[in-house]
């Protein structure tokens, strides 16, 4: 059974018709899906999972979950040493991207959590699909040039903020903003 880590941006919390089919797919083919509990893509990507009372769903927490619309099973992760912040919830969204198969990342282009995950699901040699919200479109990864491809469709600003909040080097990031 495949195994998909399902997450998106704060900024995106309406699915259109494009991502709801995915969803849809996923759902016809019985996959188990990862996803986290923050407001947003997360709380979307839930209610329609919940609204088509679709069981194979594990939610991703820190100490509390903060949203588990499906009343799902849940996994917390352990916190680092910090109890806030980028750092404090990228520690769920690793665990999420090494405990599934594959991702699919609702991406509004700027979010440094969301391009994260993208990273760590391509660096771990896993495919990523992303929607890439302001147009639209999805967009299939699974190597690095992939990435690079889809960041020329970004503000080559809010990818080199990103990189910089998110505090490592994205190789990937350096290529879109030297072009």
């Amino acid at each position: 059974m495949t195994s998909v880590f399902i997450g998106g941006s704060r900024a995106v919390s309406r699915l259109d018709s494009l991502v709801r089919d995915k969803l849809e797919d996923f759902i016809t083919r019985q996959c188990t899906i990862f996803v986290g509990d923050a407001n947003g893509g997360d709380k979307a990507i839930q209610h329609h999972l919940a609204s088509r009372r679709y069981e194979r769903v594990t939610v991703y927490c820190m100490e509390h979950c903060r949203n588990n619309l499906g009343n799902w099973p849940t996994r917390h992760i352990a916190a680092p040493s910090a109890r806030a912040g980028f750092a404090y919830y990228a520690a769920k969204d690793l665990a999420m991207a090494r405990d599934a198969k594959c991702g699919m990342m609702l991406w509004d282009g700027k979010s440094k959590g969301t391009l994260n995950n993208i990273q760590q699901l391509v660096n771990a040699g896993k495919k990523a699909l992303v929607y890439l919200a302001p147009n639209g479109t999805f967009y299939k990864l699974s190597t690095e040039q992939n990435l690079r491809d889809l960041l020329q469709h970004c503000d080559r600003s809010a990818i080199r903020q990103a990189q910089h909040q998110i505090g490592t080097r994205l190789p990937a990031a350096d290529l879109a903003a030297s072009r």
